[in-house]
């Protein structure tokens, strides 16, 4: 599961012109076999799908806003959805394609593909490579054949494992899975046990995502039903504390809060996300960030693309695009976004980080005098030093409720701040 099918398919101001060059499209393909239940994504179950139209949207709308953003060149693609690898590899080659022309895709770009078991034998992953893939995020989401057919999935663990073999013998070194914790009436011991058995398995990332019960999926419905039993956010909890000692025992780097690397391989694109660097949505429902070029000093905005693929399509063949909201991002909610999403890796804040987005209040001015911060930084759970602002081994853990304390400060700072001379 990436981060463009989790979030909302992200960020950077007016800032250097080195930055405003440098962009990141996530191009998102809303097709799934079926809706797993425990999904609320943008997502459909078309009884036929006119690829060859939805291709040239794609095509179509990725150029206008790379146009729009002015940018020169791409650093990384994310294929996300919805489930990517129902499309064609002819649909990748030209979006691609299309990428390269309007902007520039340099060889060594990482292009990810997100994609499920069943939907990606190894003749089909040869013929994504050879489209520009060159990266595999796999939703194998569980070992446990009872446990997928809960969730919904259309695979076994037997098909997951299998794929996975071929995504490494074809993407070596580059290929991602998801593990989901935090099941309705799951164990730990028994979880555990599917972690050492990935391990035996996998490449050099994992994530971790735990479950998160969403109104309008088959599984909120059960749960307040009392057909299921609710999760146990304290096995949940105890699930990702033995989960991240496991993976660290194992040489993986926890870089992100749900993220989990060896070998340096790290995901380029979801990186920016949480360096708040910009991003293109394209695509039914894709969310995107970035400053349109030409606006005379415009802010970053939040772009909402048209959900439904028939009124997205429609848009886009008389507009060149299709989205459907556009919010400009004010500088404190900006400063919000760069907190909350850095302090996810384990690098966090960088003073010089910072002063890219916020040149008048450094990270010393709005938390170094707090109370409340010094307790956290006394309790070891959050790191203030010549290097930036962090998160600890253990403040990772708990970061929600660390940013409760965060965030009011960041706003009370930018409130008592001194005004910008005229």
């Amino acid at each position: 599961m990436g981060m463009c099918a989790t979030e909302p398919c992200k960020w950077l101001g007016p800032l250097g012109s080195h930055v405003a060059r440098l962009i990141h499209p996530c191009p998102q393909w809303p097709y799934c076999e079926k809706r797993c239940s425990y999904c609320n994504f943008n997502k459909y179950i078309p009884r036929g799908v006119e690829e060859a139209a939805m291709r040239s949207c794609l095509v179509t709308e990725a150029r206008t806003l790379l146009r729009l953003s002015g940018v020169r060149r791409v650093e990384s693609v994310f294929f996300g959805g919805g489930t990517p690898s129902l499309a064609s590899p002819s649909t990748v080659a030209a979006v691609l394609e299309a990428v390269d022309q309007a902007s520039h895709l340099p060889a060594d770009s990482e292009v990810t593909l997100e994609a499920n078991p069943t939907s990606a034998p190894g003749a089909r992953l040869a013929a994504f490579g050879a489209a520009g893939i060159n990266r595999l995020s796999i939703g194998l989401q569980s070992l446990d054949d009872t446990e997928l057919q809960l969730l919904g999935r259309t695979h076994s663990a037997s098909d997951a494992l299998q794929t996975l073999a071929e995504a490494r013998r074809l993407f070596p070194g580059r290929v991602s899975v998801d593990l989901m914790l935090g099941l309705p009436a799951q164990k730990l011991g028994p979880w555990l046990q599917q972690l050492h058995e990935l391990l035996g398995h996998c490449d050099d990332h994992i994530s971790l995502y735990q479950l998160t019960l969403e109104r309008g999926t088959s599984l909120f419905t059960q749960v307040q039903r009392g057909t299921l039993p609710a999760p146990d956010p304290e096995v949940a909890a105890e699930m990702y504390q033995e989960g991240r000692e496991v993976l660290r025992e194992a040489g993986f780097r926890q870089y992100e809060v749900s993220n989990f690397a060896r070998n340096g391989a790290l995901s380029t694109h979801n990186w920016t996300y949480w360096q708040c660097g910009q991003y293109l949505g394209v695509g039914p429902g894709a969310h995107g960030r970035f400053v349109p070029q030409g606006a005379g000093g415009h802010p970053r905005e939040a772009r909402i693309q048209t959900l439904e693929p028939d009124n997205w399509m429609k848009e886009v063949m008389l507009f060149g695009h299709g989205t459907r909201k556009r919010v400009p991002l004010g500088k404190l909610e900006l400063l919000e976004e760069v907190l909350a999403m850095g302090l996810r890796t384990d690098m966090g804040i960088t003073h010089q980080h910072w002063q890219r987005f916020e040149s008048q209040l450094s990270l010393w001015e709005v938390f170094g005098s707090s109370q409340e911060v010094k307790a956290l930084l006394m309790q070891g759970l959050l790191l203030l030093d010549r290097r930036g602002l962090r998160c600890s081994w253990e403040g990772l853990a708990v970061l929600d409720s660390l940013l409760l304390t965060l965030l009011p400060r960041l706003q009370e700072a930018w409130l008592q701040r001194a005004p910008s001379p005229v």
